[in-house]
């Protein structure tokens, strides 16, 4: 999530919130049982639905895909390169000290089973095995996000049924009617509400995040293949600038050397960042 779209939820939720007031008695959207029946009947459904682990792994996961902001795919293409360049300097073995030096934990899983001497066939098995699972993963948390999204509406019916329950009971008492009509209507106000302006979009944002960290997984397997398989950084460029919209190709075809350079100078830059006090 990027601070545009943080403002955009604001506003428009500012908006959508304030569109309330303006009708006479805006105090009657406000009704504590309603959302109580609406939450403790999704919560309790989903805690039926799903063992407690899972529901734990699935708040962290739509947690992180609001709060953590993967690397993108030209971040990975330069590390790739400046790794590719590297290890034809000086060997594959040598990449066993830039280990450390990534973040991204697939790419030092990748890493490390290259320097232990895994194949290309090995390589490509296991990392894509790795995706899958990492998307079985992930399409749980989806789900769980979708059914809580179905169940909130449903509970929301429920709650104005009850609340039209206890209005017929008390049928001749203006109080009783006074007090159960709110429950009745902002019920099902409450689980429309809940479903699509909350669970709906978790689960979307956390589908969308998937796809983008799947996409990098890829890039990375196709990168450290062609590592593996020592292919010039040139040609290692282009193929993983596919990976890459137009508007972010801007690196020219360079030659080995003047890459070379470049990383010579992107580590010399970065050893004086470290030496500083």
């Amino acid at each position: 999530m990027t601070r545009t779209n943080w403002i955009a939820v604001i506003l428009f939720a500012c908006i959508f919130i304030s569109s309330f007031m303006y009708t006479e008695n805006s105090s009657l959207f406000i009704n504590g049982l309603g959302m109580v029946i609406v939450l403790s009947g999704t919560l309790g459904a989903i805690f039926l639905s799903y063992p407690a682990a899972s529901i734990g792994a699935s708040v962290r996961v739509a947690r992180n895909s609001y709060t953590v902001n993967p690397a993108t795919a030209k971040e990975i293409v330069d590390a790739l390169i400046f790794l590719s360049v590297h290890s034809r300097q000086k060997g594959v073995l040598a990449l066993e000290d830039m280990e450390d030096e990534t973040t991204i934990t697939f790419l030092k899983r990748a890493l490390a089973m290259m320097v232990d001497g895994y194949n290309v066939d090995e390589l490509r098995d296991i990392l894509y095995t790795e995706m899958y699972y990492f998307k079985q993963r992930r399409l749980q948390h989806e789900r769980l996000f979708h059914h809580a999204a179905r169940l909130a509406p449903a509970f929301g019916v429920a709650g104005s049924v009850i609340g039209l329950i206890a209005m017929l009971a008390g049928i001749g008492d203006p109080d009783v009617i006074l007090k159960t009509i709110p429950i009745a209507l902002t019920s099902t106000l409450y689980g429309i509400v809940l479903s699509n302006f909350f669970l709906t979009p978790i689960a979307e944002n956390i589908k969308t995040k998937t796809q983008q960290e799947i996409m990098m997984q890829k890039l990375i397997t196709d990168g450290v293949i062609a590592i593996r398989q020592e292919q010039n950084p040139v040609r290692l460029i282009t193929k993983l600038e596919s990976f890459l919209t137009p508007a972010a190709r801007s690196r020219e075809q360079l030659s080995f050397e003047a890459i070379r350079e470049q990383v010579q100078d992107m580590r010399s830059s970065e050893s004086m960042e470290f030496s500083e006090p």
